[in-house]
């Protein structure tokens, strides 16, 4: 039986879907479809330390030159509160990760920004709420 996709996205009848048929093609360069897959893909990338997606998915304007993952960590759930299109090529996504990091639990809550570029959706930025 395959894994489950990191991002926790179900099938209509509540099955979680495998990495292969979710994030997977995401990360094997499939351009994502919507700000939400993407995000959900991004999840995913930190969960599995796919460094290289993270950056390849960051828009160039805001991307670091470089990007360490905290080791040791345990990713615990993701949850998308909202997605939006905000203009033709802009939307946001309002998202709820947590985790755990040397015992200590941690929730992120944030609203990200993304831009389409010739067809592909990028990460921007986010505000934590």
């Amino acid at each position: 039986m395959a894994a489950s996709c990191p991002c926790g996205r179900t099938t209509p009848k509540g099955q979680a879907l495998s990495l292969a048929d979710c994030c997977g093609p995401l990360h094997a360069g499939q351009p994502a479809p919507d700000t939400e897959r993407l995000m959900r893909s991004r999840y995913s990338a930190f969960v599995l330390g796919d460094v290289p997606y993270l950056l390849a998915t960051w828009h160039s304007s805001q991307r670091p030159a470089e990007l360490k993952l905290e080791t040791g960590g345990k990713w615990l759930g993701l949850e998308i509160k909202q997605h939006r299109l905000t203009g033709a090529d802009t939307a946001e996504v309002e998202f709820v990760t947590r985790f755990r990091v040397g015992g200590k639990a941690v929730r992120q809550h944030e609203r990200s920004r993304f831009v389409r570029e010739d067809g592909c959706w990028f990460y921007v930025d986010g505000d934590e709420l």
